[in-house]
């Protein structure tokens, strides 16, 4: 890793945790979040940092995979299905791209193979928290569906969803645009965290569980496919 050299403007007090067990690793990237004007907490285990975005505002968190007390990717799992949205930043000795995209279908929202450069890091640090803030509206309500974010849970007309947690992820995605054609390269990018376009149909397979579940045989056609352009989630029916 290299120094970036140089301080970037003052921000606002943005909160990062970073959960790193290599002491010359982490002493190099909390020089470097201080130096950018980030407040930075740091913990080496996956317990610690657990505690810490339990207990506390934390606006983005970079995460080791390999750590003394388990697989990084297993924390961010977990903290996606207490419905917890902290972008996760990944960061991983294991570069390949089966690797890289295991890491985004955890929750991570992004993934840095190491070694890297600092000020790449830095630059995706701004990058994640530059996208809009869909974290603070834990309820939604849409005619008949009733999503609670913090809880993980969904329902249409008091029936329950049994949604896992990509497809609610999905499902608050489209209830947050009503009428607006969402494509398939807009839920890779912004539900996946997909900087690229895999080779496969990952999203129509999603899609379609989701739409069988939320939209039952004798129920109003609620999420609907528009041909050749993506889905468009209408409360109208």
């Amino acid at each position: 890793m290299t120094q970036t050299g140089s301080a970037t403007d003052h921000r606002v007090v943005t909160h990062i945790l970073l959960i790193e067990d290599d002491p010359g690793t982490a002493d190099e990237i909390l020089l470097e979040l201080a130096t950018a004007g980030y407040r930075a907490t740091h913990r080496p285990t996956l317990a610690e940092g657990a505690a810490v975005v339990r207990g506390e505002p934390v606006d983005l968190m970079i995460v080791d995979r390999q750590l003394p007390d388990g697989e990084g990717l297993d924390l961010v799992a977990t903290l996606r299905s207490e419905g917890r949205r902290t972008p996760a930043l990944i960061l991983s000795a294991l570069g390949s791209l089966d690797d890289r995209v295991r890491g985004l279908r955890a929750g991570g929202d992004d993934y840095l193979p190491k070694p890297f450069a600092l000020v790449e890091l830095i630059a995706r640090i701004e990058s994640l928290l530059r996208r809009p803030d869909e974290t603070r509206q834990t309820r939604l309500i849409a005619g008949s569906l009733d999503l609670d974010l913090l809880g993980g849970r969904a329902s249409r007309a008091g029936r329950a969803l049994e949604l896992l947690p990509r497809e609610l992820k999905l499902l608050e995605y489209l209830v947050r645009r009503p009428g607006q054609i969402v494509t398939r390269s807009m839920l890779l990018r912004d539900v996946w965290g997909y900087s690229f376009e895999p080779n496969s149909n990952v999203v129509d397979v999603h899609m379609g569980r989701l739409r069988r579940k939320v939209d039952a045989e004798d129920e109003t056609q609620l999420i609907r496919n528009v041909r050749g352009q993506g889905y468009v989630f209408d409360v109208r029916g």
